[in-house]
């Protein structure tokens, strides 16, 4: 599906166009990391680092590689625990590259990271792109998807968060609900059709053209034949929708 560039939920947001594509670097090891970064090279300025990274013992060695090298990092761990502790967590962060971190949980931790958060900007998990309404039946949740997506950010975004984790297809819910006051960072991008285990899937212009003003890329790049080739590939069509910066 194609997004034509005058969507009126593409995002207006001033950020380099380059560094709307976030590469998600979900490795289980350090140097397999950073031989996929030295692979990428120019192709990606954003990377996002998350659980199996952070079990590697190396989490924050690879940090400072990145930012050595210029790079941006997205710290996606998903912070989720008694308020204290996650403001505790998050003030951690300060002084490091941390452009964005994922908070999850009810208003008092968003509330923590948030007065803690310094330089970072903090996301909001809404509905993990896994989740389907079925999977939410299952968890106790007798609500749709789309409707819990916008509570949790109209939530964050009151309690002072800048931006929420959501599907592409939740995009345009949110922009018409929300405006253009949060950041909408959507992983579950597939430039093809999809054949994993992530259930609610948009392509890299449905995902902008919906109101995304980053998007996550993960497998789709990393498991390419050419990685760089592929990620040049989503760096051209996000040219295309929004200019060359």
């Amino acid at each position: 599906m194609t997004a034509p560039a005058s969507s009126p939920w593409l995002s207006t947001k001033p950020i380099p166009p380059r560094d709307r594509l976030i590469f998600a670097l979900d490795t289980s090891s350090a140097t397999e990391a950073k031989r996929l970064i030295e692979l990428l090279g120019d192709e990606v300025q954003f990377y996002k680092l998350g659980l199996e990274l952070f079990m590697s013992g190396e989490y924050f060695e690879l940090i400072d590689h990145l930012s050595e090298r210029g790079k941006k990092c997205f710290v996606d761990l998903k912070f989720f625990d008694v308020p204290q502790t996650v403001g505790s967590a998050v003030r951690q962060l300060r002084g490091r590259n941390a452009a964005f971190a994922t908070v999850h949980g009810n208003d008092a931790i968003l509330e923590a990271a948030c007065r803690e958060k310094g330089d970072t900007r903090i996301l909001a998990v809404t509905v993990l792109t896994s989740l389907d309404d079925g999977d939410l039946r299952d968890l106790g949740f007798e609500v749709d998807v789309r409707k819990l997506v916008i509570s949790r950010a109209r939530r964050a975004l009151e309690i002072g968060c800048d931006g929420v984790i959501s599907s592409g297809l939740e995009a345009e819910a949110l922009r018409e609900a929300l405006g253009e006051r949060l950041l909408i960072v959507c992983p579950g991008i597939r430039p093809v059709k999809n054949i994993d285990d992530q259930k609610r899937t948009v392509d890299v212009e449905e995902a902008f053209g919906n109101g995304a003003d980053y998007i996550v890329v993960g497998r789709p790049i990393r498991e390419a034949a050419d990685p760089a080739a592929a990620a040049a590939d989503i760096q051209d069509r996000i040219v295309r929708l929004f200019g060359p910066g």
